[in-house]
């Protein structure tokens, strides 16, 4: 199978996309609107609620601080 992976995605829509993830079955277990998951996919500039993280992980069935690291995997502390 070929996995286009889209430059403008954030790191949970390339997360969704490498694993698989059916966003309806997300949204359905979650209650997180497929609207608000779209967003949290596509757009950079939408803010992941860690309650929304946590709950897409159990839907998803991983742990959610592996999530948490994918999801913050670019990430770095200040050089002082």
């Amino acid at each position: 199978m070929f996995l286009k992976l889209d430059k403008s995605m954030t790191e949970l829509g390339l997360y969704f996309a490498k694993k698989s993830v059916n966003r309806s079955d997300v949204s359905r277990k979650t209650g997180i609107s497929k609207t608000r998951l779209s967003e949290l996919s596509n757009n950079i500039n939408t803010q992941l609620r860690v309650k929304e993280l946590y709950l897409i992980a159990l839907a998803i069935d991983v742990d959610p601080s592996e999530l948490l690291n994918e999801v913050c995997k670019g990430l770095k502390l200040r050089k002082e």
